[in-house]
């Protein structure tokens, strides 16, 4: 079965500085691959035939070192945005979606079987999957808790809370970009707010596996760590 990815590559990554001063964040190496030709073996390995980029910043660099995808045995295009459409906006410049289409962030390091995740999207009748991970933030501060008149009632030091958030890894059925506006900065937040808006339904599946956002400095090093430790989870074979 024909399966079809779009891979956000046009953000700026600069969260990422110095290091994407001169590579784009797609391209930063993860042990001796960049995170997106890591991405890219996966979504080879789990059927997807046909991967499009949407590429806006340091573009040519990321055309030129991809191609047409001949070198990891599948097709990969490109829908170039003249300006910075944000996560959901490029959506509205690919006119061949097909009816169900997997959508990611290039700079995304997960163990998480891609396929699972699209063939369960297409099980049931939402027109959006979003893939999630518990992750735990801890407060730097001793917490004080008081009552209407200042008075302290309660203390917490260094409090740990914990939240179910987007990978930014997305099943969508084609009718998603009906709610993506044209030529228009359009994010993932933007989406979920239409989305919630008009009481539309949107699954949310779980994930325990591993999952780093490459996107700020400690995360980028972790990731290396991770992968140099666990490099066959991540590189697997294809089915």
């Amino acid at each position: 079965m024909s399966r079809r990815a779009v891979i956000l590559a046009g953000g700026r990554g600069t969260r990422l500085k110095p290091y994407t001063v001169v590579l784009p964040k797609p391209l930063m190496p993860v042990g001796e691959y960049p995170i997106l030709e890591i991405v890219v073996r996966q979504l080879v390995a789990d059927g997807f035939d046909h991967l499009t980029f949407a590429v806006n910043h340091q573009a040519d660099i990321i055309m030129a070192f991809f191609g047409d995808g001949s070198k990891w045995g599948t097709r990969i295009d490109y829908s170039l945005e003249d300006r910075p459409l944000s996560t959901m906006g490029p959506l509205r410049l690919i006119k061949d979606l097909p009816e169900h289409f997997l959508i990611m962030n290039g700079d995304v390091l997960t163990d998480m079987s891609y396929a699972t995740l699209y063939n369960d999207h297409t099980s049931h009748k939402h027109i959006f999957t979003i893939s999630a991970h518990e992750r735990t933030q801890v407060t730097e501060y001793g917490v004080l808790e008081t009552d209407d008149r200042g008075v302290l009632v309660g203390f917490k030091e260094k409090p740990a809370a914990r939240y179910l958030v987007s990978m930014g890894v997305y099943v969508a059925h084609r009718s998603i970009v009906d709610y993506v506006p044209r030529d228009t900065f359009f994010g993932f937040d933007h989406l979920m707010a239409a989305l919630i808006d008009r009481r539309v339904p949107v699954s949310v599946r779980p994930y325990a596996g591993w999952w780093l956002d490459i996107g700020r400095p400690d995360d980028y090093a972790e990731a290396v760590e991770v992968f140099e430790k666990e490099r066959r989870l991540f590189l697997r074979e294809p089915k």
